[in-house]
Parts: C-alpha cells; structure tokens; sequence
C-alpha cells in the first residue's frame, strides 16, 4: 500500500496545497488526512463534483498555483460540463489535478452501479483528453509520476489525472470529533419510519447505507420490497425520481428518505419540487452531518438550516425530530399534512458493521417496483 502521509508530502513538495472535491469510500484515508492536516480554508469540502472544479478554478485564478480535486469516478459526469467548457485548453486552458477513486475497475469485484462507470473511466478521460496516470503503490515511482505531471501542468496548464484503484492508501483513521450525541441511531429512525407507513405508499430512498438500512428492515418485518426504490448511485437525485413518481401517481403518498450530503449535493432541486406543487410528496432527510457512506467525513450540515431553506423554497411544512418519541409525532404531523413538506431527523452517525446488502439485483428490484406502481 502506498503510504498516505508520504503521498500527501510528495504533493505539498511540488506545489499542491490547495484541495477540494467530494468524499470517496476508495480515498478516504486520503480524505481523513486532508480533514486533520489541512486548513479549513484549503480542503474544502464541496456539495459536489461540478462545484469543486470551479472552486479549484477560482483558486488557480487568483493564485496561479495547481489544485487538486478528488472525487470517485462516478463524480465525473458532475464534472464534465466544467472541466471541457471551463477549465479546457480551447477555453481557458485552467490546470486542475483530479485524483479520482477507480470504482468498477474491470477485473474487480463491485456493485452494479460501479460496474459501467469503472468500464469507461479510462476511454472517458481519453475522450476528453485529459491525460492521467494508475497510482502506483511504491513511493518512489509514485514521487516520480507527480513529480513530472505537475512540471508538465505549469508548461502546458493541461489537467491531468490520477486514478486510484481500490485498497492503493495505507489506513489512516480519521479522529472522533466530539461532538453532541444523538439518541437514535439512523436505522432506528429507519425502522420508525417504516412503522409509519401505510400500505400504499411508495419510498425513494438515496443511495448508500440509508437504502441498505431499509431493505434490512423491510426484510426484519418480513415486508415486501416492491413499494421501495432503492437507489444505487446518482447521488442527490433523490428528491427528483420521488418528484417524477408523485407527478405522475397523485392517488399515492411518496416518500422520499435522503441524508444530509445528498441533500446539499443538489439543493436545487427542492424549487422543482415546489414548482410542481406535489402534494403527495414527503421530503426526509436524516440528517448525521456527515458523508457516511463515503467515509465519515463531515460535511456542512452544521451551518445549514434545513427548515428555513425548504420554507423558504416553498414547502408547505418542515419540522424537525431529535428524539424517537418526537419522531413518532412528527411523522403522523408529516403524514397529514399537504405536501409537499419536510421532516429533518437528527441521527447519529456511523452504522453498523454486519449491515447487509440486498440480496434482489438491481434489475429485478425495479421490475417489482414498477409492477406495484402500475397495480
């Protein structure tokens, strides 16, 4: 493995002090590093990947030194439209340095949302011309590699990339911020939240723990899976496949269950939500202040308030539970009210460490989904 401490000096040795980018599970050592040795001023965490290249933009302008922007691959496709009509050399030829975690590489076992993205990673980046090289783990030809693409950056202010494949960093643990202590677990409130739940209604639940943490209670009460969507990928989009359901299926309450990070990642999406004006539409948010799924890193939840924002968006209602009494009485509120509303469930972070996986591909799960739609 290639030591992070040492990967990360090698950069700050020739110029990188600059980072921003979006959690990834595969560089999370990395990102723990970052979180611990870096300024706030110079890692900053963005709502997403899109967000992060103009970040780095606005850095290289107004300093011209070299960012760099992490980001697992699936993040690519937020990036796209910045990184070929922004940062490209035909526009304003901005040199970005993208460490990018390889999920789905081919070869290797992954999730079926890894699969495609880990296929065409590599032809993606030769699409857009955008040299890269695989992280190796020796240090020295690591030193070697970084050395000359960052030498190459300020000759040509090309973006290059670094691609990351799985287990390449050595462990390092990112330290417990104290912290207040919430009551609930996030699949306690979960497992409330299902209790809630009348026959009919539909959950879109985000991608990560919290769909995992669904299915596992959805399989606990021995309950059928067809009224849930559990998304796999496509991050903060949530919100939106709940929106294109209760559009279309006015008859049923839908039920959309996001954290906080794919909240942020597109906030602007509640105005479509409201421009629509779907009643129907309930709008959870667990919310542990934290990219759980991705590491544990945290993210701006602490500065945002989430009631005022969906109000101010044009929510109907939006109130909070911190507690599983109030969660109980506030999802009965949220159940009765006009949509569309929202409920912010403050959680505590972490999971736990025999959390399954669904045993129903992907495919199949949709089939079931959509049969129960149409029924």
């Amino acid at each position: 493995m290639l030591d992070t401490s040492k990967f990360f000096s090698c950069l700050t040795e020739n110029g990188v002090e600059f980072f921003t980018g979006v959690p990834d599970s595969l560089l999370k050592y990395f990102c723990a590093y970052l979180i611990e040795n870096v300024s706030h001023e110079n890692n900053i965490v963005a709502a997403n990947e899109g967000n992060a290249i103009g970040i780095a933009a606005g850095y290289h302008l107004s300093t011209g030194n070299i960012p760099m922007v992490y980001m697992q691959n699936a993040g690519l496709g937020n990036a796209l439209n910045p990184l070929m009509s922004l940062v490209a050399k035909e526009v304003y030829n901005i040199p970005i340095l993208l460490l990018i975690g390889w999920r789905g590489k081919p070869g290797t076992e992954a999730a079926c949302q890894h699969i495609k993205q880990g296929e065409i990673t590599i032809d993606l980046l030769d699409t857009m011309e955008i040299p890269y090289f695989i992280l190796p783990e020796d240090i020295s030809e690591a030193e070697n590699l970084i050395e000359d693409t960052i030498n190459d950056m300020y000759n040509d202010n090309l973006t290059r990339a670094i691609i990351v494949p799985r287990y390449t960093f050595s462990e390092y643990s990112l330290k417990e911020i104290e912290s207040k202590r919430c009551e609930m677990k996030r699949e306690e409130a979960i497992e409330i939240i299902i209790k809630s739940l009348q026959t009919d209604d539909v959950v879109v639940s985000s991608t990560g723990k919290i769909s995992r943490e669904v299915y596992e209670v959805r399989e606990r009460f021995e309950e059928s899976h067809e009224n849930d969507f559990l998304m796999v990928g496509s991050m903060g989009h949530a919100s939106q496949i709940a929106l294109g359901i209760a559009s279309r299926d006015e008859d049923k309450q839908v039920v959309c269950i996001e954290g906080d990070g794919s909240l942020i990642m597109h906030m602007g999406g509640l105005s479509t939500i409201t421009w629509q004006d779907t009643k129907n539409l309930k709008h959870i948010i667990l919310n542990n202040c934290a990219y759980d799924s991705a590491g544990g890193q945290p993210t701006a939840a602490p500065l945002l308030d989430f009631l005022k924002i969906s109000e101010g968006a044009g929510y109907s209602k939006a109130i909070r539970a911190e507690t599983a009494k109030e969660l109980k009485e506030k999802l009965e509120e949220l159940f009765n009210s006009e949509g569309p509303a929202m409920l912010e469930v403050v959680v505590e972070k972490g999971a736990r460490d025999d959390l399954g996986r669904p045993d129903i591909g992907a495919i199949e799960r949709k089939k079931q989904f959509m049969d129960f739609l149409q029924d």
